[in-house]
């Protein structure tokens, strides 16, 4: 295969890891706390000996959209609906990892956890205790969980220290580095942050990607019949 073939692959592959992405974001858009993420495509280009200079395309990065999304009311008193800058800190078995996907439920142990059983953790980093058998539970805009009027724990809300270092783990799980307490975030009880992914441009997203992938195809499907008939005419 010669350059201009090589080169419409590496923007097929990236396009192919886009289309995957973009089906992703659309498979989410009814998930609490999802956020909507996008492909980074990346250029490398050499000088050829005797000929033009070659350009690769190469989809090697993602991109997190953190934009705010709307908020549902659930009524629930463990549903917790973040407004502004943060995410909650969980407990998972690989590490500290961040979410704005905010149901929580008490586990036997007395702890709130995630419907994966991961347990939320307070601004100073331990597990948020479960008040079981309390009386009124109440939660703050700033985190403050109280019942019976008293004070518990508070709820804490962090952000990665490098915003680029944020990093995609499942589901609406993220890794970062570093990370510290986010201030001026709004905490909501009783409501659960939506997805913000746009269904409708997600979906002409998706359209535009299987369009470019398809132009690459026939191009592919050409240069390779081009080669044939070459080879064709030099072999008679």
């Amino acid at each position: 295969m010669d350059t201009p073939g090589y080169t419409a692959l590496t923007r097929q592959s990236g396009l192919m890891r886009e289309m995957q992405v973009v089906a992703n974001n659309i498979a989410n858009i009814s998930t609490s706390g999802f956020r909507r993420e996008g492909v980074v495509f990346s250029e490398y280009v050499t000088r050829l000996e005797g000929e033009p200079s070659l350009s690769m395309a190469h989809g090697n990065a993602r991109h997190i959209d953190l934009g705010q999304a709307g908020l549902s009311q659930t009524g629930g008193i463990f549903d917790l609906g973040l407004q502004g800058e943060g995410f909650f800190l969980i407990a998972a078995p690989e590490g500290e990892r961040l979410t704005r996907a905010g149901s929580f439920s008490p586990n036997a142990e007395g702890v709130l956890v995630n419907p994966d059983g991961y347990a939320l953790l307070d601004a100073g980093g331990a597990p948020v205790p479960a008040p079981l058998g309390a009386g009124p539970v109440s939660i703050a805009s700033d985190g403050t969980m109280s019942a019976d009027g008293q004070p518990i724990a508070q709820i804490g809300v962090w952000r990665p220290v490098d915003p680029l270092s944020l990093r995609h783990q499942a589901g609406t799980l993220f890794a970062a580095d570093d990370i510290e307490p986010a201030e001026g975030a709004v905490i909501r009880q009783g409501f659960l942050e939506d997805s913000n992914v746009e269904p409708v441009s997600e979906i002409a997203r998706m359209i535009t990607v299987q369009r470019a992938y398809e132009l690459g195809q026939k191009f592919l499907d050409a240069e390779d019949q081009r080669q044939r008939n070459v080879i064709q005419t030099l072999g008679r």
